[in-house]
C-alpha cells in the first residue's frame, strides 16, 4: 500500500466504504511481491496493480462485490489452465489476495498508519487472512497495539513477532494455533511491515544528481543530496528530493552515521577528491547495502590510490563501485541515471544483469537486501 497511499488517504477521507485488495502470499513466478495493493473506490475508480495486468479484472470485480457485502474475501489465483485463461494469469505464479471493505469506521487507524508512514515511522498492520475472523486487524507501533484479534493470546504473539518483522522490513505470513500457539497452522496472519523507507544519499549538486534524485525517489527512497556549495544545492533545482542539505559530505555523513543500514544506497558524484575521497572513507566505514561513484577509468585509478593513502583497506575499497552503474552505454545524465537504478535492482534482488533472452532460469529473485514495501 506504500505506494497508493496518498490516493487511499484520499479515498478515506470521503467516508465513503471503499476496498483495498493486497496481495498476501505469492508463488514462483507471481508478477507483484507480497505487499501489492490495489483500491477501488465506490465510483468504480481504480489505482494501484496487484498483478501487472494479469488479474486486474477479476479482482476489480471482486471488489466490487465486497463493497457491496461488507464482506472480506480472499481469493487465490492460480496457475491452472482454465484459471489462467479466465483471469488472465498467464506468468506461472500463484497469487493470494485478500480484499477488505475500508472505511472509517471498519479501519479507524488508517489514517494513523498512512502519517507514520509519510513521517518515516515504523509501524505494521497485521490482519488475520484465514478463518471465521477474517479481516480482523490489528496495528503494531513499536511500543503499542491497536485493534482486535479472535483473542488476546493471539494478539501477545501478533506484536512480539511484528514487531521482529519490522526490525527486518519484511512483510510475510505468520501461521499460528487458534489461540495464538507459534507451532499450529491453522490460523494464518498477514504482516504487513511499514519500514521507513531506504535511504539514498546523493552527494554532489550537479545535473547527473538532478536525475539520480529523480529516479531514487520513484524507486520508493528517502532521497537527500548533499553539496557544500550553496549556491547549487538548493531545492529548487532537486524537487524530487525530500531534503536537501548544504554541507561538507563527509560532515553530513558523520551526523547521520547511525542511521545508515544495509538498505543504505551512497551514490557519489562529485568526481572532485576533496569531496569525494573524505566521504568515501567514511562510507566506506558504515553498512551501507550499496556505494558507488561516478568518474573515468583514470579517475577511479587514480580515487583508489587517494583512498589507500588515507588509510582505507582494500576489504572496504572491494566494495566500491566505480565506475558507478551498470555498463548500458549511457551517456546523458537520465541515461546514467538509469544505470544506476539498474545497479540497484541488481544489488537488492541478486541479478546477473544480462539480457533475460539470455537466460534460462527464473526472472524473479528473492531479496538479498530487505524490502521497503
Amino acid at each position: 500500500m506504500r505506494d497508493i497511499r496518498s490516493a487511499v488517504a484520499e479515498l478515506f477521507a470521503t467516508g465513503e466504504t471503499f476496498a483495498l485488495a493486497t496481495v498476501v502470499d505469492a508463488y514462483h513466478s507471481a508478477p507483484r511481491e507480497v505487499g501489492a495493493a490495489m483500491a477501488v473506490s465506490a465510483s468504480g475508480e481504480v489505482v494501484g496493480s496487484v498483478s501487472g495486468g494479469c488479474v486486474e479484472g477479476a479482482v476489480y470485480e471482486l471488489a466490487r462485490e465486497v463493497i457491496a457485502t461488507g464482506k472480506p474475501v480472499r481469493r487465490r489465483y492460480g496457475v491452472s489452465d482454465d484459471e489462467a485463461f479466465s483471469v488472465g494469469l498467464t506468468c506461472g505464479g500463484t497469487l493470494h489476495i485478500l480484499v477488505e471493505p475500508i472505511d472509517p469506521s471498519r479501519y479507524p487507524s488508517l489514517g494513523h498508519v498512512i502519517d507514520a508512514v509519510d513521517g518515516h515511522r515504523p509501524v505494521a498492520v497485521a490482519t488475520v487472512a484465514s478463518g471465521p475472523d477474517l479481516g480482523a486487524r490489528r496495528v503494531i507501533w513499536p511500543d503499542r497495539g491497536e485493534g482486535d484479534l479472535s483473542t488476546g493470546r493471539l494478539a501477545d504473539a501478533v506484536d512480539d513477532d511484528a514487531r521482529g518483522l519490522l526490525a527486518q522490513g519484511r512483510t510475510a505470513i505468520l501461521r499460528y494455533g487458534a489461540d495464538g500457539q507459534r507451532r499450529g497452522d491453522e490460523l494464518e496472519v498477514f504482516v504487513q511491515s511499514f519500514a521507513p523507507a531506504a535511504r539514498m544519499l546523493v552527494f554532489g549538486a550537479i545535473d547527473f544528481a538532478a536525475a539520480v534524485a529523480d529516479i531514487g525517489a520513484y524507486l520508493g527512497y528517502r532521497v537527500t543530496v548533499c553539496d557544500a556549495r550553496p549556491v547549487f544545492a538548493t531545492a529548487k533545482r532537486f524537487p524530487r528530493a525530500d531534503e536537501v542539505v548544504v554541507k561538507w559530505p563527509h560532515v553530513y555523513l558523520g551526523d547521520i552515521a547511525e542511521e545508515i543500514d544495509e538498505r543504505t544506497a551512497i551514490c557519489v558524484l562529485t568526481h572532485d577528491p576533496k569531496f569525494d575521497v573524505p566521504v568515501l572513507k567514511a562510507a566506506l566505514a558504515t553498512g551501507a547495502g550499496y556505494i558507488g561513484a561516478m568518474g573515468s577509468r583514470r579517475t577511479h585509478t587514480d580515487r583508489l590510490a587517494r583512498l589507500r593513502e588515507v588509510g582505507v583497506p582494500a576489504d572496504q575499497l572491494a566494495r566500491l563501485r566505480s565506475p558507478i552503474g551498470l555498463d548500458l552505454g549511457a551517456r546523458t545524465p537520465e541515461e546514467t541515471a538509469v544505470s544506476i537504478a539498474a545497479e540497484l535492482i541488481q544489488t537488492r534482488w541478486g541479478g546477473s544483469g544480462r539480457p533475460l533472452t539470455s537466460g534460462s532460469g527464473p526472472i524473479h529473485h528473492t531479496p538479498l537486501i530487505p524490502s521497503t514495501v
